[in-house]
């Protein structure tokens, strides 16, 4: 299994658009392709209160890179994408990283 570690730099102000289009269409449209989502999660205590983090989890690399291959080409996606950011950019940095668990690491 691999894992997928997401970090969103959100624009100040648009945290509850960011949410609303992960709820409300992004998740649903992840499974579509193929991708498992494992959490999402906001800081609480110490570092930057305006990201949002979250992991995705796929069977190896060639999975992840075909699952995001057929999300970005979507054009449900591609709508709910330009709608959601007809007033500006919702992101102004992202970061991800592909991790792959230890040998010892309870979550495979």
């Amino acid at each position: 299994m691999i894992y997928e570690w997401r970090v969103y730099e959100i624009v100040p102000g648009k945290r509850k658009a960011l949410n609303e289009r992960f709820a409300k269409h992004t998740i649903r449209l992840f499974e579509k392709h193929g991708m498992k989502v494992v959490g999402f999660w906001e800081n609480l205590v110490g570092g930057s209160t305006n990201t949002l983090y979250y992991m995705l989890a796929f069977r190896d690399m060639s999975h992840l890179e075909s699952a995001w291959n057929s999300f970005k080409a979507d054009p449900e996606w591609i709508e709910v994408a330009a709608s959601s950011e007809k007033d500006g950019p919702l992101v102004i940095h992202e970061n991800n990283i592909a991790l792959t668990p230890t040998d010892y690491s309870p979550m495979k």
